[in-house]
């Protein structure tokens, strides 16, 4: 059974439809990468598969007995977010929260996972700094190791890079493929960086307030959609190289 389905989905908001005639499966290990314009439904789908909203038409169905308190997730960060006046271990360890059920405080084995994230981040020595002062790529290591603390079978992450330079990107996008590949945890993302991303998924969702395109990276890539895409996003990159945007 596939870890999740989409059947006939339509997802919106007080009846009013944005996203239609969505049809798609996620099976585990698989790396989705959702791609599409500004407004085309992509964040909408992702708090469709996290249980946040429910469809308006069709059926989201989660697999292999996965509950929605079990998947991690990295939402877009805001300004307020990046000023978070707490430490990396506070930060990390509130992945947890999911999995105290009716627990007041946190037990030995939920500070001993928080531990383990973020030596898997390679974070581990930014234990006790304050959040808020770390770089952007730092906070996203530690965003990363929160949402990890919350699953073993499926992240969710929301534009992840997004405000990153190029090399930080990079990094980042390599270490989601690391968990991916030697964690063996399935990754859904929503990211604007199709020429990155597109060397790490193994698949391409592409919205368009409708299911325009679903299958294998490579297949994507030699589609007329995709490659339309993929050159106006190189496009748009070269003005704002070039104009400082």
């Amino acid at each position: 059974m596939a870890l999740i389905s989409c059947k006939d989905v339509s997802l919106g908001y007080e009846g009013s439809v944005v996203l239609e005639d969505v049809d798609f499966q996620i099976d585990k290990g698989d790396y989705l990468c959702i791609v599409g314009e500004n407004g085309s439904g992509k964040s909408t789908l992702i708090k469709g598969l996290l249980g946040l909203k429910k469809p308006l038409h069709g059926e989201i169905t989660l697999g292999d007995d996965l509950s929605p308190d079990e998947i991690g997730y990295l939402p877009q960060q805001t300004a307020i977010q990046r000023n978070f006046p707490a430490s990396v271990f506070e930060v990390v360890l509130s992945g947890r929260i999911n999995q105290m059920k009716r627990r007041p405080f946190y037990s030995k084995q939920d500070k001993e996972a928080a531990t383990e994230k973020m030596r898997l981040m390679g974070i581990e020595s930014l234990k006790n700094r304050s959040y808020q002062e770390l770089s952007g790529g730092q906070q996203q290591r530690v965003l990363l190791a929160r949402a990890l603390c919350a699953t073993q079978k499926l992240l969710l992450l929301d534009e992840p890079s997004s405000g990153l330079d190029p090399v930080v990107t990079s990094d980042f996008c390599n270490l989601i493929k690391k968990i991916n590949r030697e964690q063996g945890i399935t990754i859904v993302m929503v990211s604007h960086d199709i020429h990155t991303t597109a060397r790490y998924a193994s698949h391409v969702l592409h919205l368009g307030k409708r299911q325009l395109f679903f299958g294998k990276t490579r297949e994507y890539l030699e589609s007329d959609i995709g490659k339309k895409f993929t050159a106006c996003v190189h496009t748009l990159n070269s003005v704002r190289l070039n104009t400082g945007i």
